[in-house]
């Protein structure tokens, strides 16, 4: 249950989303500040090594609760962050019936370079081990996008490059961003009743990079008491999320998990999900099971 990225970053595979630090909508600071701090710290006496985060959330108040509940941070400790993307207010990313949700990426190489510098601060370091470009900027070439990371890069600001998307990075998309820098990760929505993105998940595995599912458990759809996974993760003696996040583990070595949550006890329940072992007739009992029910999902648009 552990991957290494780039070559020389080792984590356990079950990381953590810190997204869900901050305020409602991911705006501001967190309402219960000091509880978010025990949970960042309760994550890494837990073992988890992987922390995912963005400048947009908060903007900026997510990675500034990590600074003051790690820093200085522990050596293995992979903080992944991202930038590029805008926001409006608390109530830009919310899906509903009447409107989408407000999701429109910035790329262009001086808004990237003044976020990274912002990141670098926010989290109080000289060095981001893992940089994501939060989402592809249609109106500004590629190759100008990903090359401004790649000079970050070349200057110190930056170990590795990641690709992130929403809804996901296409195999197309990730084959020109590899021809302008080395991109060790990629970001996509993914989870066991969402699988549109399965040949990118493939491609990234085939190339030895790590393949990051956001929504690990469907938008809160694959938990609690009415999921379609309650009835058979009893079988298993365990509760619907550590199902989803167990079939995910299983399901590709390239997985790397980043599930969020505010709780604690849900925390350490997550972090559960590592221990469950699922043979390849369990994948295919489970994958069928849900395929069966063919649950609601939602996506964002490209």
């Amino acid at each position: 249950m552990q991957l290494t990225i780039g070559g020389d970053l080792s984590i356990n595979r079950l990381g953590y989303g810190a997204m869900h630090l901050t305020g409602p909508g991911m705006w501001g600071d967190p309402i219960d500040p000091e509880g978010a701090i025990r949970l960042l710290r309760r994550a890494v006496d837990l073992g988890i090594n992987f922390i995912d985060t963005a400048d947009s959330y908060g903007p900026g108040n997510n990675e500034q609760i990590i600074r003051r509940a790690l820093h200085p941070y522990p050596d293995d400790l992979v903080i992944c962050t991202k930038g590029g993307m805008l926001r409006s207010g608390p109530k830009d990313w919310i899906h509903s019936e009447d409107r989408p949700p407000y999701i429109v990426p910035l790329g262009r190489p001086e808004y990237l370079r003044q976020q990274v510098e912002l990141s670098l601060r926010n989290l109080g370091l000289e060095c981001i081990r893992v940089y994501q470009l939060h989402s592809i900027d249609p109106a500004v070439p590629l190759a100008d996008q990903i090359g401004e990371l790649a000079r970050l890069q070349e200057q110190g600001k930056i170990r590795h490059i990641g690709l992130s998307g929403q809804p996901g990075v296409t195999i197309d998309e990730l084959t020109r961003a590899r021809a302008v820098a080395d991109i060790v990760a990629v970001e996509n929505l993914f989870n066991i009743a969402d699988r549109t993105d399965e040949d990118t998940l493939r491609h990234a595995e085939r190339h030895n990079i790590a393949f990051i599912p956001w929504f690990p458990l469907g938008h809160g759809g694959l938990v609690g008491s009415d999921s379609v996974l309650a009835p058979i993760a009893a079988d298993y003696g365990a509760t619907p999320s550590q199902l989803a996040l167990a079939w995910l583990l299983h399901h590709s070595p390239a997985t790397v998990l980043i599930p969020g949550t505010t709780s604690i006890t849900h925390l350490e329940e997550n972090a559960r999900a590592a221990d469950l072992r699922l043979s390849d007739a369990d994948m295919a009992a489970i994958t069928a099971a849900v395929d069966r029910v063919k649950p609601a999902i939602w996506r964002p648009e490209r």
